[in-house]
This record gives C-alpha cells, sequence and structure tokens, in this order.
C-alpha cells in the first residue's frame, strides 16, 4: 500500500506551517542550554535538540527563511527535494536530498546555522523529510529571507531565487 501526502499528513500529524510545508514536532529535549553556555549571541536558554517531521509538496514547499541553530535534514520517502543554500559567506550551493546514491543525492544534508535556504521538487511530487536542531529552535531563532536582498548578495543564485521563490503571502499557502 502507497502512502499519499494526505494520508501522511493524517498519521503523522503534521499540520501546515509558515516555513516548512506541513510540519509535526516529533522531539523536544527538556534539558536545557543555559544562557551562554551555546556560542554565537543566542538569548534565553535553548533546549539541547529538537526535531520534527517535514511533508513538502508543490503547493507547500520550504520557504525562504534560516535559523541560527545547525540542522540535518533527513529524506525519508516521496520525490528528491532540491535545495538552495545560501550560505552567510555569499557561496552558493544547490544539494539534492533523496534516496538515488549512485545519481549524487544523499539521504541527509547539513545545514549550517545562519543559512538562508529553499527548496523546490525538480520531479514533481512530494517529499517526507526530518530535520534535527541542535541548540533545539525557538521562534526567536527564525528568520524569513528576502528574495532581492538575498538575490544581490548571491548573485549565483539570482534567477533561482527569481524563479521559485515568492515573497511571504504571494504564492499558494498549505491549507
Amino acid at each position: 500500500m502507497d502512502l499519499g501526502p494526505d494520508e501522511l499528513r493524517a498519521v503523522l500529524g503534521l499540520e501546515p506551517h509558515p516555513t516548512c510545508g506541513f510540519v509535526a514536532e516529533t522531539f523536544r529535549s527538556t534539558a536545557r542550554v543555559e544562557v551562554g553556555g551555546v556560542p554565537g549571541g543566542f538569548e534565553g536558554t535553548r533546549p539541547l535538540g529538537s526535531s520534527l517531521y517535514f511533508l513538502v509538496t508543490p503547493e507547500a514547499n520550504i520557504r525562504l527563511h534560516r535559523i541560527r541553530n545547525d540542522q540535518l535534514y533527513h529524506h525519508y520517502l516521496g520525490s528528491p527535494l532540491e535545495v538552495l543554500l545560501l550560505l552567510p559567506d555569499g557561496a552558493t550551493q544547490i544539494r539534492v536530498v533523496g534516496s538515488d546514491i549512485r545519481a549524487g543525492m544523499r539521504p541527509q544534508l547539513l545545514l549550517p546555522g545562519g543559512t538562508f535556504h529553499t527548496s523546490r521538487l525538480p520531479d514533481g511530487g512530494w517529499a517526507l523529510l526530518a530535520s534535527t536542531e541542535w541548540p533545539g529552535v525557538e521562534p526567536a531563532d527564525v528568520e524569513q529571507g528576502d528574495p532581492e536582498g538575498l538575490a544581490a548578495s548571491h548573485p549565483d543564485a539570482a534567477d533561482w531565487l527569481q524563479s521559485h521563490v515568492h515573497p511571504i503571502g504571494t504564492a499558494p499557502f498549505p491549507r
């Protein structure tokens, strides 16, 4: 029996999310890192780690954003996901997270903290992934990206951003 995105949403309790398609948090550490215990000027305490499932569909893709924390994507089911990484040093990378190892895909993808990123499904369909973050993410750690500003600071990604990224509130959003 093949699972589809609607059944995955129901079974896993995935809800619409402003940056990551459909999401269900699966873990949030009760242990906390104290103020000053994490490099980079985080304000307040943070959980040691957090993780979540996320489902990407053509209508509910990853919106251009960054989090302050390192995160690791894990691909579980469905189509490969092409991820555009806009690194803080101005470098641009495109990585594909998926199951076709021979084609150069990898089932995991590290996104260094502070990296703006977005995605697309190059083959259509949908993808079920997870993200593990350390320290755990709090709402203050998430920042929406400005496509025009990032196209200026990452000129190698300007065409990709213009063709695949829509400002928040202008493209279809999951319901």
